[in-house]
C-alpha cells in the first residue's frame, strides 16, 4: 500500500515522497482513514512505529480541505488544531513534522513550551497560527495571560497521553479541555495502556474508533535485550568497557537521577569517552546543544533522565543502556523504545546490581518475558553483596514478587528533533554491521524507508 491510497491530498503526498517515505506503517494505514472520517480515535502503538505521521498527515489534509475564512473576536484567524505533548523535545519534533509534511499547504504552525522566552511566543501568536503544538504548562501560562484563544479548536490531539498522565498533567489537561468548544474531533495516542488512560478516554472521547497495532506494554521484537549483573560500584567501569570493547558510538544512557547523570558524564570524561547530559536542571540551550551534537554524530554518549524517554527520535539508534533501572516498569518500555525503531534493529542493555533485582522482576512481569543475564569477566556480582539504599533514600530489598514500587517524583516537561546516525549498529542476532561506507548505508536506508520514526 502507498500513501496515495489513503485519501491524502496531492500536496501532502508530494511532501512525503520528497522526504523519502514510500509506504505507510501499520498504525498509519489504520489511523489515517479513521482520522479522515472525522471519528474520535483511541490509538495504541509501540514507540517508533510512526504514530506522529498517523495524526499529522490526516490533520493537515482536513484543515487544508476547508480553508473558509474564520476570525476570532479580535479579528485574528483562529487556532484550529491543538496538539498537546508531555515534553519539550516531543513538542519540537511534532511541530517539525507538521512543517515538513505541510510544506506545500497554506497552513501555519507554532510550537510552544517552557524554558524559553514567553514574549517571543506572544509575538508569534499575534500572527496567523492554524496548528498549535504545546506542552500543557506553558499553554496554561498563555491562557492566564490572555494571549491565546482556544475557542475555535476543531481537532484536539493528546500525544503520548500515558506519559502526560504519568507526569501529573491530568488537572492541566482538564483545564485546557474546559476551554475548548464542545464540538471537535479528539485523537488520543498512547504507548502503554493503563486504567488512567481508560478513564481519560471515557470522559473525553465520543464513540471512538479503537486501534492497537501491537500487544499492550510489550517491547519491539527488533530490540535485542540484555542484562548484565554487576557490582553497584562497578557500573561505570563496565559501561566504559562495553563502549570501548564494542566500539559503540551514539549510545543513549538512562540514569535515575539528574545528579547521577551529571556524575556519569564526568566519570566517562575521565575515561576519555565524550558524553553530555540532558535533564530538567539543564537550560534549554544546553539541552538543544547536546541533542544537536548527538544528532550530528559529534557526541558519543548522551546521558538522560526519564524526561527524554518519550519523544527522543533518533533514526536507527544502535544502543540504549539502562545505567539504573527505572522504578516504574512502563518506563523501561519507553526507554528501550528509542532503539529498534521503524523496523531497524537495536540493542538495549541493562546494568543491574543486587539492589535492582526486584525492579527487574517488575519489568519482566510487565513485558511477559524473562531477560537473559550475562556476566562480563571481572565485573560480576559477589555472592556476599547485600542490597543497600537506592538514591531516593528508601531501602529496597529484592523479593520474589518484586515488592511495591515507590512513588516516582514528577519530572518537568522538557525539546527534541529527529536525530540520525551514520555509524555501524547492532543488527538482529547480535552481529555487527561494519565496513560499509556512510554513503552506502544512506543509499540502503533510502530504498526501504517508511515514516516509522516520526
Amino acid at each position: 500500500m502507498s500513501f496515495s491510497t489513503l485519501g491524502l491530498s496531492n500536496e501532502i503526498i508530494r511532501a512525503v515522497t520528497e522526504l523519502g517515505y514510500t509506504k505507510p506503517t501499520p498504525i498509519q494505514m489504520q489511523a489515517i482513514p479513521a482520522v479522515l472520517s472525522g471519528s474520535d480515535l483511541l490509538a495504541g502503538a509501540q514507540t517508533g512505529t510512526g504514530k506522529t505521521a498517523s495524526f499529522t498527515l490526516p490533520l493537515l489534509h482536513r484543515l487544508s480541505s476547508d480553508q473558509s475564512l474564520r476570525s476570532t473576536a479580535n479579528g485574528r484567524s483562529p487556532i484550529r488544531a491543538l496538539i498537546l505533548t508531555p515534553t519539550r523535545e516531543l513538542a519540537a519534533q511534532v511541530e517539525e513534522s507538521v512543517r515538513d509534511y505541510g510544506k506545500y499547504l497554506k497552513l501555519n504552525s507554532m510550537v510552544m513550551f517552557g524554558g524559553v522566552s514567553i514574549s517571543q511566543q506572544k509575538r508569534r501568536l499575534n500572527s496567523h497560527v492554524d496548528i498549535l503544538v504545546a506542552t500543557p504548562g506553558r499553554l496554561l501560562d498563555h491562557v492566564q495571560q490572555g494571549t491565546v484563544n482556544l475557542s475555535q479548536i476543531e481537532v484536539l490531539v493528546l500525544d503520548e497521553a500515558d506519559r502526560m498522565l504519568d507526569m501529573g498533567f491530568i488537572r492541566d489537561i482538564r483545564r485546557i479541555i474546559a476551554l475548548l468548544p464542545k464540538q471537535r474531533q479528539n485523537l488520543l495516542f498512547f504507548a502503554t495502556f493503563s486504567e488512567k488512560i481508560k478513564e481519560l478516554a471515557a470522559g473525553l472521547l465520543n464513540r471512538p474508533k479503537m486501534i492497537e497495532v501491537a500487544r499492550r506494554n510489550v517491547t519491539a521484537e527488533t530490540v535485542i535485550q540484555k542484562v548484565y549483573k554487576v557490582e553497584r560500584d562497578r557500573k561505570r567501569q563496565l559501561l566504559a568497557n562495553l563502549i570501548r570493547q564494542g566500539n559503540w558510538y551514539q549510545v543513549l544512557v538512562f540514569t535515575r537521577t539528574k545528579y547521577g547523570a551529571d556524575r556519569l558524564v564526568k566519570q566517562l570524561g575521565d575515561e576519555r569517552i565524550q558524553a553530555l547530559a540532558i535533564h530538567g536542571n539543564k537550560s534549554q540551550s544546553a539541552r538543544t546543544h547536546a541533542l544537536e551534537k548527538f544528532k550530528n554524530g559529534n557526541l558519543q554518549v548522551l546521558v538522560a533522565t526519564d524526561i527524554a524517554a518519550r519523544g527522543l527520535d533518533i533514526s536507527e539508534l544502535p544502543h540504549v543502556v539502562n545505567f539504573d533501572l527505572p522504578f516504574v516498569p512502563e518506563d523501561y518500555v519507553h526507554r528501550i523504545g528509542r532503539t529498534g525503531r521503524a523496523g531497524a534493529s537495536g540493542e538495549a542493555v541493562s546494568l543491574v546490581c543486587v539492589d535492582e533485582y526486584h525492579l527487574l522482576a517488575d519489568i519482566e512481569k510487565l513485558i511477559e518475558q524473562r531477560l537473559p543475564f550475562e556476566v562480563v569477566a571481572g565485573f560480576g556480582t559477589s555472592p556476599h553483596t547485600q542490597p543497600q539504599a537506592v538514591p531516593d533514600g528508601r531501602n529496597h530489598k529484592p523479593s520474589p514478587n518484586g515488592g511495591k514500587r515507590p512513588t516516582r517524583s514528577k519530572p518537568k516537561s522538557s525539546p527534541e528533533k529527529s536525530v540520525k546516525q551514520g555509524t555501524p549498529r547492532t543488527v538482529a542476532g547480535g552481529k555487527k554491521s561494519g565496513g560499509s561506507s556512510s554513503a552506502s548505508r544512506r543509499s540502503a536506508k533510502r530504498s526501504r524507508r517508511s515514516i516509522g520514526s516520526k
